[in-house]
């Protein structure tokens, strides 16, 4: 009886979920936590292909607009790793808010870059040492793919340089959209295709991006 009481209850908070998108944030959340195994939406470190396809990203990590207070000024991105977060600043204490993938365990960086070029479909060409550690593992990467919904950077790729020198870090779109919220790049910020387009479409070449 309890457990046929619980799976009602739960039944009721997925179809809210349903009905009111926007108001239900807090269960979609719920259900993928108790679906994923924590909080984190089963956050840690992973490889791509270690995460289940059919895994959905929390509700939080929807792009929203937000309260965010920063002396930054407009057109800044800031990324927050931990939270898997990425921030465009508007001004006037708001930001539009994406979630994003960030650097699995021994990938993470910090530091300030700015956007050095922008790319829409991107050629992919994998670093030598990721080709030779992928190689370690088993899995040959090609030494380049054009762009399309294959392509691991997605639809679009802001490249970030320091100093007028590329880092070989991007922020781009991704073609395993279940990987959002978690720690699984080499170091780069992947992001939902239509996130990614968004903000290539709000950023200027030139503009400043901090990844806390």
């Amino acid at each position: 009886m309890v457990f046929r009481r619980l799976a009602i209850g739960l039944a009721l908070i997925g179809a809210v979920a349903t009905v009111a998108p926007a108001e239900a944030g807090f269960f979609r959340d719920l259900i993928a936590n108790m679906q994923t195994g924590g909080p984190g939406g089963d956050g840690g470190s992973f490889y791509p292909e270690e995460v289940s396809k059919n895994r959905i990203a929390p509700f939080r990590y929807r792009k929203q607009t937000v309260s965010y207070k920063t002396s930054q000024k407009p057109g800044t991105i800031i990324v927050d790793p931990r939270q898997h977060f990425l921030y465009y600043v508007l001004g006037n204490g708001k930001a539009i808010r994406y979630g994003v993938g960030v650097g699995r365990e021994g990938f993470g960086w910090n530091g300030t870059v700015k956007v050095g070029r922008k790319a829409e479909w991107p050629t992919w060409t994998p670093p030598p040492e990721m080709v030779e550690r992928e190689r370690k593992r088993g899995r040959i990467l090609p030494a380049q793919m054009e762009g399309g919904v294959r392509n691991p950077l997605g639809a679009r790729a802001l490249y970030l340089y320091r100093g007028g020198n590329d880092t070989a870090y991007r922020i781009h779109g991704t073609s395993e959209p279940w990987t959002i919220g978690l720690n699984v790049s080499s170091g780069c910020i992947r992001m939902l295709n239509k996130d990614v387009i968004d903000l290539y479409n709000r950023t200027k070449v030139g503009a400043k991006v901090i990844v806390l």
